[in-house]
């Protein structure tokens, strides 16, 4: 494949929350431009954008699917998104890459919690929009009233460019508002367009809104202005050099609307895209800074003359077939056969190929010029998120950020033997999507899965036992409790055993004190007189470690107290560190016993979006979980509520915010602090603990 000049390059990102019909739409794209020969089925599985296994089990993008087409000499990349909440990541990665994003809404559902954390991050990074409302056709489809929604809840002026014709089932066109024509589809899916003129009934809808969408235009340029206040009839071509300034701007936010079910109104969509949307040269200088030195900022302009660099937004990794790494191009060009420099890993990468997408099908390009979107494979050290450069020219980019985990699972093995196997694949599966995260807990020993969501963490342990032959079983983690002591207190203990031979001898004396919370642990030596030898305080110490990783109401760990080593005897024949060490261990244990030792669980942050309609079941439920509000805040049709909750009170929280919200409903949970666990359930906590040793003795 040849390569195409950067301004000919179109990068477009398909954004809207889950059910919108995104793939359905890019499908159509796809089809329309005639880059397939059929047009693809998310509910059939044959769909380019979404391959996978799980994707086509689902029906649903889990991925950022990747293709390209070409219409009216322009290349579009189109990169498919996808809509839950669970793989929002792939999402935001991906508006790193493109320099438009098409906003889809469904015509019957209007704007949605995804939608407004889409249309939110397109505005904080800057990229130019248009919105598509899809499904027009739908039962209680309602375009005009859509339109309202957009602009109560995101407080902009929208540019309709085009208006359907016919309601629900009886929509079968679009009028041009600009072209004053009207154009009609057959209904089953061809795709062919026919040119007509504008229905008489419509006539003075049309009117109405092609002034609104000329004033708009106008109103984004001030000759256009100056031109329209004198009451001169603005050219089509006026208009179209005002329309693609206001979009490359933001000034204007263009409507279109269609069903791509239906393959209707995408050549609108499509010659919208090629005329209007910015190019890579339209994107402006992207923002880096010298690697090693965050604080001394560098740019780079969009150029095919400027030193080489590119974000790696997307990693995708095959057990036969290896890594391909996926990254678009902000500066200069690159061709096959070439050596980059990766600053993140201090390193240098070298490929082959550089491939195009189309789907999971790869073809090779001569070049990939500024701007262009491209794979290149088995690269050994580069990640998601990496910066690749000139190595002459170096430069860093921080665009792409992962959300903290908000869900994690206990795994185990269903077949003794495939621990190895288990690391290997999930260390493989976080290296392609880093959202997912795999550690060890020190204190429970379990190992733990964290993500997103439940959604993702079950998707994860379907890809592992496709792709590299292994099983889990995902549990409820075992909350990491600790204990801690309220009073101070003073214990001795001497531990002497005489057996024939050299005995066994060390006697201390130990107080123990309450620190604040978040201490730890500190040792003191406090020994006047030499009644312990000095070369005996650090086995005292070593055996206090001992037991308080243990602990003594329920087996763990001590936290936040002070032990002060300050008395004691020894034996000059029969004293070890063995024998000190002992001594320490048991007479911190009593102690604590005397101290009034208590149960501290870990309290967590969370931030839980959901429609307005559903926040007294959500306060309800909260409630009920021993949670405490931190205030709640509007935003557009939806509330964002904060709350400090126990942990343990919401390990299995994201099925039952899904129940109370019918789907709608997000959340993001992160550590806060540890607090006194109430007395009635740490009693529950000190029994269960007991049953568990006892059953495993």
């Amino acid at each position: 494949m040849k390569a195409i000049e950067a301004d000919k390059l179109r990068n477009v990102g398909l954004f809207g929350h889950g059910g919108t019909g995104k793939t359905s739409l890019a499908e159509a794209l796809l089809f329309t431009a005639k880059a397939t020969t059929r047009l693809g089925r998310v509910e059939e599985g044959n769909t380019v954008m979404d391959y996978e296994p799980e994707e086509i089990a689902k029906s649903a993008s889990i991925g950022a699917g990747i293709a390209w087409t070409e219409w009216k000499k322009v290349r579009v990349n189109i990169l498919d998104t996808p809509g839950e909440a669970n793989f929002a990541a792939e999402s935001r990665n991906a508006m790193t890459a493109v320099d438009t994003a098409v906003i889809v809404i469904d015509a019957a559902s209007g704007v949605q919690i995804q939608t407004e954390k889409f249309w939110e991050l397109a505005t904080r990074f800057k990229t130019p929009k248009i919105v598509f409302i899809n499904k027009v056709d739908r039962e209680r489809a309602d375009f005009f009233k859509v339109l309202e929604e957009i602009n109560d809840t995101f407080k902009v002026t929208l540019t309709p460019l085009f208006v359907p014709i016919g309601r629900e089932d009886k929509f079968e066109g679009l009028i041009d508002l600009l072209k004053g024509v009207a154009y009609t589809w057959p209904r089953d899916g061809s795709g062919a367009m026919t040119e007509t003129a504008i229905p008489a009934n419509l006539q003075d809808q049309y009117k109405i809104y092609r002034v609104k969408a000329v004033e708009a235009i106008a109103e984004s340029n001030e000759e256009l202005m100056m031109a329209y206040l004198d009451g001169q009839e603005l050219t089509a071509e006026a208009l179209a050099e005002g329309l693609r300034a206001g979009v490359k701007t933001g000034a204007i936010i263009p409507v279109l609307c269609g069903s791509a079910s239906k393959n209707m109104g995408l050549q609108p969509l499509l010659d919208l895209i090629a005329d209007a949307a910015p190019s890579p040269l339209d994107r402006g200088a992207v923002e880096g800074f010298k690697p090693g030195a965050p604080e001394e900022k560098l740019q780079r302009k969009p150029g095919d003359n400027e030193p080489f660099s590119a974000i790696v937004f997307k990693t995708i990794i095959d057990r036969h077939s290896g890594k391909l790494t996926i990254f678009r191009v902000l500066s200069g060009s690159v061709g096959a056969d070439s050596t980059v420099y990766n600053p993140n890993r201090d390193t240098k990468e070298r490929w082959g190929q550089v491939l195009k997408l189309m789907g999971k099908d790869k073809e090779a390009v001569d070049q990939a010029v500024c701007g262009d979107i491209v794979a290149v494979a088995k690269l050994k050290e580069t990640l998601t998120g990496d910066t690749l450069c000139d190595e002459k020219e170096k430069i860093q980019y921080d665009l792409v950020q992962f959300p903290p985990s908000s869900l994690s699972f206990a795994i185990q093995p269903k077949s003794k033997g495939d621990e190895d196997k288990i690391q290997t694949g999930l260390a493989r599966l976080c290296e392609e999507d880093p959202t997912v995260r795999i550690r060890r807990d020190t204190q429970t020993k379990e190992f733990i899965l964290e993500g997103v969501g439940q959604g993702h963490l079950e998707i994860t342990v379907e890809k592992l036992k496709r792709k590299y032959a292994v099983e889990v079983t995902l549990t409820t983690p075992k909350v990491p409790y600790k204990e801690t002591i309220k009073l101070e207190a003073r214990a001795r203990y001497r531990h002497k055993k005489q057996s024939g031979g050299r005995g066994q001898f060390g006697e201390c004396e130990l107080v123990v004190r309450p620190l604040p919370r978040g201490e730890g642990y500190h040792y003191a030596d406090k020994v006047v007189g030499g009644s312990i030898p000095r070369q005996f305080i650090p086995a005292v110490d070593k055996g206090v470690v001992e037991r308080l990783s243990r602990g003594v109401i329920a087996g763990y760990p001590v936290v936040d107290l002070e032990v002060a080593v300050v008395d004691g005897k020894y034996h000059p024949v029969d004293s070890s560190e063995m024998a000190f060490k002992m001594a320490g261990s048991m007479c911190v244990k009593q102690a604590i016993e005397a101290a009034k030792p208590i149960l501290l669980e870990p309290i967590v942050d969370m931030e839980i979006t959901a429609p307005e309609a559903c926040t007294g079941d959500i306060m309800g439920n909260l409630s009920s979980r021993r949670g405490r509000p931190g205030g709640m805040s509007s935003k557009g049709k939806n509330t964002i509520i904060k709350a400090q909750v126990p942990l343990a009170e919401v390990l299995k929280y994201e099925p039952d915010l899904r129940s109370m919200t019918s789907g709608q409903g997000t959340f993001t949970m992160e550590f806060s602090h540890y607090e006194e666990v109430p007395g009635e359930i740490a009693q529950k906590i000190v029994e269960a603990s007991k049953r568990e040793e006892e059953e495993e003795e």
